[in-house]
């Protein structure tokens, strides 16, 4: 964690916010960051309580400098994202802060300097039941010549509904449904996927007068080609909320059914033409095949080249651009049903978020036993008060439970493998039995896979245990234990001790005093 700036905000003229908020930006490290920073820099309007930078670079190295001139409009915080898509980026921000509002700005976004006055503006004296208000979008199109296929789409974000590039939600309704659905890797239906679980518990979201500019990105080559991944959420969609979810969404219907239908008349096209080499066709079944044949492939050519008009026609019509749009025509069609087919089996059980907890992993040393620095002997193993309590709350409720521990000492030659095991056979034998024991033995330096912070023991338990990692959660008392269980994508409660870190602390998204109170955190044992 970096932080910059030290001082409760002020708002304008030195007096206290008008409204309580805060501002969450999840980025990829792109230039366009700082000049978000810089817009924000100069604002003339009240201040947040705080800005964090959510930074989800699967390495995030170098880290990102935010620069002093933000520093000394706001405090802000930089936090490793690891990688794991704006969703659960965006609720990574949300339970770090502590303002009433969270303000979330896509890190690619350009704001006029009244801005956080216009913000403020949108949310005062906002009824209680509203939970969100939306910014409105301008995406700029060249006006020296026609706008490509890419930037028509990009300008389309205007007419979307709910959309995170600016909006606002308060946080006491953010919590109430668990925030963004973390299963929704990319930057796509996260957003209509809160606002209808928020309106379906009774939210209102309403659109505000403030306005941002989300300037076109530049497209690379296929683009348009990889954003089909998109329909495995389209996938996940219909899963969760239904056939009609489009509607309930306000979403565009989309050419998926068009796409269908030109990847089927291929398929016949295709399989007929095999069939017509088969050996041993008769001549009146022969006609008949290549009837098919000829008309599934004109099917086919009709279908792509009147996606491929639709493209082309309202562009610029380069060389380059007609060549992108013929060829990625073609493309798209097989790309969004294999897609759609890969969400559609993936999330075949998928249940509404977040999904219930099913197994809950614990740190050993510090967590479940006080930690004695590379212990190798059973008889110095004392629990910490409450772990016996606490794991028959867990077992009472139907939970599978779980041992991850690094245990370098084993690389560092200070313990053999069989005095690991010896020390967890005797823990087992006093709190357990635990249903999984996961231990690496790997030193810091071995660029180990397992290694807390990384995600490997949360990964390989939630394997053996037969659960996702999204149904774990992971409690432990070191910054290493939360980092790991956000990296497999499992929930984490930090239990801080003498050893934890101050940093630690204060990255950690739960944190509770005690092992019984982050399981109710956790809601186990009847707690809500």
């Amino acid at each position: 964690m970096t932080a910059y700036g030290t001082d409760a905000p002020p708002g304008r003229n030195g007096t206290a916010p008008e409204v309580d908020f805060a501002i969450v930006i999840p980025t990829l490290g792109r230039p366009s960051l700082h000049e978000l920073l810089g817009d924000l820099a100069v604002q003339t309007g009240p201040r947040p309580r705080e800005i964090v930078v959510v930074d989800d670079r699967p390495d995030p190295t170098p880290p990102i400098d935010p620069g002093e001139a933000i520093g000394r409009w706001s405090p802000v915080r930089v936090v490793a994202g690891l990688g794991r898509g704006p969703a659960a980026a965006r609720n990574l921000g949300g339970h770090l802060v502590t303002a009433q509002w969270v303000a979330y700005l896509d890190d690619d976004v350009r704001v006029a300097p009244d801005w956080s006055e216009r913000l403020a503006a949108d949310l005062a004296d906002l009824p209680e039941t509203v939970a969100g208000s939306q910014a409105t979008l301008t995406a700029p199109l060249p006006t020296d010549r026609r706008p490509t296929d890419w930037e028509r789409s990009t300008a389309g974000l205007e007419h979307s509904h709910w959309i995170t590039a600016d909006m606002a939600f308060r946080r006491a309704a953010l919590l109430a449904v668990d925030g963004f659905d973390e299963r929704f890797p990319r930057a796509y239906r996260e957003d209509a996927d809160l606002a209808l679980r928020l309106r379906g518990a009774g939210w209102h979201l309403v659109r505000g007068e403030r306005h941002v500019t989300h300037p076109v990105r530049p497209a690379t080559r296929g683009t348009s080609l990889r954003v089909q991944r998109g329909n495995a959420d389209d996938a996940l969609m219909r899963r969760l909320h239904g056939p009609r979810w489009r509607e309930a969404a306000q979403a565009g219907r989309g050419r998926f059914r068009w796409h269908l239908a030109t990847v089927g008349a291929a398929a016949a096209a295709a399989t007929t033409a095999l069939a017509l080499a088969a050996p041993g066709v008769r001549s009146r079944r022969g006609r008949m095949l290549r009837r098919v044949a000829g008309l599934s492939a004109l099917t086919w050519l009709g279908l792509t080249t009147d996606f491929a008009r639709r493209r082309i026609a309202p562009g610029p019509r380069t060389a380059a651009e007609v060549t992108e749009m013929a060829w990625t025509s073609a493309a798209i069609p097989a790309a969004a049903v294999w897609h759609r087919i890969r969400g559609e089996w993936r999330h075949r059980h998928a249940k509404p978020w977040p999904p219930p907890l099913r197994a809950v992993l614990f740190d050993r040393d510090g967590t479940l036993v006080h930690d004695v620095p590379y212990n190798g002997d059973p008889s110095l193993v004392e629990p910490v008060p409450q772990a016996g309590a606490a794991l028959r709350r867990v077992r009472a409720d139907g939970l599978l439970t779980g041992v991850v521990s690094n245990q370098s000492g084993v690389a560092r030659g200070l313990l053999s493998h069989d005095q690991v095991a010896a020390v967890n056979a005797e823990i087992d034998g006093r709190l357990g039995p635990f249903d999984t024991w996961q231990v690496c033995p790997h030193g810091p330096d071995d660029g180990c896979a397992c290694r807390k912070p990384a995600p490997g023991l949360v990964l390989a338990a939630a394997r053996e245990l037969g659960v996702r990692p999204e149904e774990c959660a992971v409690i432990g008392d070191i910054g290493s234990d939360v980092l790991a269980a956000r990296a497999a994508g499992a929930r984490a409660v930090l239990v801080p001790t003498a050893e934890t870190l101050p940093d630690e602390t204060a990255d950690a998204p739960w944190v509770a005093p005690s092992l019984e109170e982050a399981l109710d955190l956790l809601r186990i044992g009847g707690a809500s």
